[in-house]
């Protein structure tokens, strides 16, 4: 079963405002598909967007969360904490075992507690870390070693910390809830705008900010993949013929409609009544009646005649 003349919006625009951030624009837009596909697309960024994170990790000397260890400032819980907010990117879609190993040294004593960070973090050539400054612990005992090991998974969206319990690699680590989306923030907002003479439409403006570990496009791109093959299941044999952008033609039907008016070779006064107008193109102009034209502020009767004639010769 096939359906025609469903008007299709495109990608506008992309801007790069830094490396973790990126504005879209989508245009033209039927009235109300703005919050659809704003809401669609920010629900899926946020929660859909495939990431990695650490599901469980064991400290030599620590059987569970609630221990303190010696020579470490941080308890356990507020070691799980920091390396909740560690940022990976994985080449592969295993489970990998990372290991950290660093010892105090005597500079502890004198400049402060040694800083543990996820740079410090031994890794095999299919991960990498977004923020190596990460902070995980001090050691405040220059003689203390501090020994870890972590399991770093991808997912989507949310592990609840008894799902990762569950599926824990080794049983005698400590399980972490984890937040897999590499996705930290969309914003969208709707505007009213217009193509030639139609004012009923809508733009939509995405902000898209990443952690580092994807570009804001490549999760854009995402979110909009896992939205068509959804509604792609969902519609079965159904398929619907995709027609020109609202206030737009195809080219082989524009038979010179797309030409500026400049390209009518009107007088000065009259070219310029109708560019301020907002009459940009012979399209815009022959979708008007002439009580159209003669309400236009700054176009007479002379000004009319004189495009009627011109259409007229280029048999429009």
């Amino acid at each position: 079963m096939t359906t025609k003349n469903i008007h299709e919006a495109s990608l506008a625009s992309v801007k790069e405002l830094s490396d973790t951030r990126a504005e879209f624009v989508i245009k033209p837009l039927y009235y109300g598909y703005g919050n659809t596909l704003g809401n669609s697309l920010r629900r899926v960024l946020l929660s859909s967007v495939k990431g990695a994170a650490i599901t469980a990790f064991s400290i030599e000397g620590s059987s569970h969360e609630y221990a303190v260890i010696p020579g470490i400032r941080e308890d356990v819980v507020d070691i799980m904490l920091n390396l909740k907010n560690i940022r990976f990117k994985m080449h592969t879609d295993a489970p990998v075992e990372l290991s950290l190993e660093i010892k105090g040294d005597k500079q502890s004593e004198k400049d402060g507690d040694k800083r543990v960070v996820a740079g410090d973090i031994k890794l095999p050539a299919e991960v990498e870390i977004a923020n190596p400054n990460q902070v995980i612990c001090h050691i405040d005992d220059p003689k203390k070693t501090l020994k870890m090991n972590f399991v770093v998974e991808t997912g989507r969206g949310y592990l609840t910390i008894e799902q990762a319990s569950e599926d824990r690699v080794h049983s005698d680590m400590i399980a972490v809830d984890a937040v897999f989306t590499p996705v930290l923030r969309v914003r969208y907002k709707v505007e009213n705008t217009r193509v030639g003479q139609d004012t009923n439409l809508q733009q939509l403006t995405m902000v898209i900010d990443t952690d580092g570990t994807i570009t804001p496009k490549e999760a854009f791109e995402e979110a909009a993949a896992i939205l068509v093959n959804q509604y792609s299941a969902l519609a079965g044999g159904t398929q619907v013929e995709s027609a020109p952008a609202p206030g737009t033609r195809k080219e082989e039907d524009d038979s010179g409609l797309s030409l500026p008016i400049e390209e009518l070779d009107l007088s000065a006064r009259t070219a310029n009544a109708l560019l301020n107008n907002d009459i940009k193109t012979i399209r815009d102009l022959v979708t008007l009646s002439e009580t159209d034209l003669k309400d236009l502020k700054g176009f007479g009767q002379k000004a009319l005649d004189e495009v009627k004639e011109k259409l007229t010769e280029l048999n429009i």
